[in-house]
């Protein structure tokens, strides 16, 4: 069978590249060796944020008495609360099986593996093994959790994210390595749940790459939820040999911000620590593809240096995230289709934690903007200061932006604040069409909103809030 497009991998690069190309009239194939959806539906975005929003719904329960409420008492159920998140990305996939049948793409299951530039074999369940040939191939293999050498993992007791998401039981305590997106929410989640949690940090905040602010009320708030903090902080070794005090718990050595070795004792261990793409057994050395970094080097359309050969998501250096795995798979295939396309602004892709409070940024910290020479006007508004914020009982947090001061521009937004998630769009908005400070402040925003903080926080920065009280408390 000969395609015009071919694609290895159906996460939320591959997929969306499938449909595109089918939409522009192309004759597509799909190959993916897991279930469809990858590794974000099924194994992160989707039922992480299932499990987050039954820690949510318990957070309320059992602080309905705030809203004048009154709840007995409110009791998780672990297994039913996992069960959910099962069957909502099980539902999600199968969602993606019908749109690709819906847009007539074939898929193939098996793994899939370059043999030149436009023929790919794939080898099924059974060992079996076919050759397709396309005109373009595109790479969307994805990524796994990295495992450092201090904490191999065993699936078991030292974990990855696949494994925290179908614990068989609830844990009475966990010690979280790594507190980016994925370590955080599940530290968030686990805590929410009563077990006892541990976060530990090689850099000196948690959630590093974010703005040094957001950073530190994030800190704050998961102090106060019960969660030990140990920032400037690395693992030296995880000893499963021991039975600590009776109860067969894992020792590890931390090595604390002083340079000191401290123990800790947990149940489990969970790496967070990032991820490693997925490029090996692909056939990119059999054609000479070019890697940089441990990353696919590609060009401003996805473009390898195998005429023919693309890759996209993950496996290229950029933002490892779903929607900017996305918008590389639109710009790659309506570059093959010949069309005008824009490439992807990396500037302008937003970045999402779903803990509580939420996170959510988009472009320079206030500290990259002042490294980068810009002279800037920062605006801050706390949600204390906000109406439906006080209304919904979610005082915590604030918008923060950060301005241009020559050209009134948007350099970068900061948000921590219940639902913030929600309100980052008209922000990457703003600073993708270069939208100005001016702009922001006067158009009316709906009241009472969260959203009318972006407004508040603009004027902030050119000294014309309103509602601003107290110097930011």
């Amino acid at each position: 069978m000969n395609f015009d497009v071919l694609i290895i991998g159906s996460g939320p690069g591959g997929y969306v590249a499938a449909i595109r190309a089918a939409q522009l009239g192309m004759n597509t194939a799909l190959i993916e060796k897991d279930e469809l959806g990858g590794v974000c539906l099924n194994w992160g975005c989707i039922p992480t944020k299932s499990l987050l929003k039954s820690a949510q719904v318990l957070d309320y329960a059992r602080h309905a008495d705030a809203y004048g409420i009154k709840i007995a008492e409110a009791v998780p159920d672990f297994q039913a609360i996992i069960a959910r998140s099962r069957e909502v990305a099980n539902k999600m996939s199968k969602g993606v099986h019908y749109l690709l049948q819906k847009n007539n793409i074939t898929v193939f299951h098996g793994q899939g593996k370059l043999m030149d530039s436009q023929q790919v074999e794939i080898t099924d369940a059974d060992g079996n093994k076919r050759t397709y040939s396309a005109s373009h191939i595109i790479l969307a293999t994805g990524a796994h959790s990295r495992q450092l050498p201090t904490m191999p993992q065993d699936g078991k007791r030292i974990i990855g994210y696949r494994q925290a998401l179908t614990l068989e039981h609830l844990p009475k305590s966990m010690l979280v390595v790594g507190s980016g997106a994925i370590g955080s929410e599940l530290a968030w989640f686990y805590n929410s749940m009563g077990t006892q949690i541990t976060l530990v940090e090689f850099m000196p905040t948690i959630v590093p790459l974010e703005d040094e602010d957001i950073a530190k009320q994030l800190g704050r708030s998961f102090k106060k939820a019960g969660m030990t903090i140990l920032t400037n902080s690395s693992v030296e070794s995880v000893d499963s040999s021991a039975d600590v005090n009776g109860g067969n718990l894992l020792k590890v050595s931390v090595k604390n911000k002083k340079g000191e070795l401290e123990t800790h004792e947990a149940e489990i261990v969970l790496s967070a620590v990032g991820i490693e793409p997925n490029i090996t057994g692909i056939g990119l050395e059999e054609l000479g593809i070019v890697t940089e970094n441990g990353h696919i080097k590609v060009d401003e359309y996805y473009r390898t240096n195998v005429v023919g050969v693309y890759a996209i998501g993950d496996i290229v250096a950029g933002q490892s995230l779903a929607h900017a795995a996305s918008a590389e798979a639109i710009c790659c295939i309506e570059k093959i289709a010949g069309l005008t396309t824009t490439t992807v602004d990396y500037g302008c892709v937003p970045a999402c934690t779903y803990t509580s409070p939420e996170v959510g940024s988009v472009g320079l910290s206030e500290a990259k903007a002042s490294e980068a020479g810009y002279e800037l006007k920062v605006g801050k508004f706390p949600f204390t200061a906000s109406g439906k914020a006080s209304a919904a009982g979610a005082n915590d947090g604030f918008v923060k932006l950060i301005f241009n001061a020559k050209d009134d521009t948007l350099l970068g937004a900061h948000l921590i604040g219940d639902n913030v998630t929600e309100m980052l769009a008209e922000l990457v908005l703003a600073k993708k069409e270069k939208i100005s400070a001016r702009t922001l402040m006067k158009t009316i925003h709906p009241h009472p909103t969260m959203n009318e903080a972006v407004m508040e926080a603009a004027a902030d920065a050119y000294g014309e809030a309103i509602h601003l009280l107290n110097n930011h408390s």
